[in-house]
């Protein structure tokens, strides 16, 4: 009988610029080595103070239209308390109360169950830490 809660570490490269990396076959190449045709959910989390977790379209341009977004809500200049690092990078202390570091999405016959558009994305706006860990776990019966 498979394990009814697994996790994995996935490491993501994001570089040394603002992402959105969309992760979304790592999450179902590990639901395919763990959960095994059964039903459950998908905890994706990532254990950092400056990035986040969305669950939205890619490859049409909202990705860019997202970064544009927080760029707007988020400005990178001198306004922030937080001072260390690249100019602005108080913003990136703040991304997670607005794209959250986690997401919970439903596995149905060990598969995600994602709307026709939907993609599962790391959103790093913090330029100086270009290395990523996303915890994947899988709570399933």
């Amino acid at each position: 009988m498979p394990d009814a809660f697994t996790t994995r570490t996935l490491n993501v490269a994001t570089g040394t610029r603002e992402r959105v990396v969309d992760i979304t076959d790592d999450c179902e190449n590990f639901l395919a080595e763990v959960a095994a045709g059964r039903d459950g959910l998908l905890n994706v989390f990532v254990p950092h103070a400056t990035c986040g977790i969305a669950v939205i379209e890619t490859g049409a341009g909202s990705d860019d239209d997202l970064l544009a977004a927080l760029h707007t809500l988020l400005p990178s200049d001198d306004r922030w308390q937080h001072r260390h690092g690249s100019p602005g990078h108080g913003r990136d202390h703040v991304l997670p109360a607005i794209v959250p570091p986690h997401a919970t999405l439903p596995v149905i016959a060990g598969h995600l169950e994602l709307g026709t558009w939907q993609s599962v994305c790391l959103v790093d706006t913090n330029v100086d830490n270009p290395n990523r860990q996303v915890r994947l776990s899988f709570l399933g019966q």
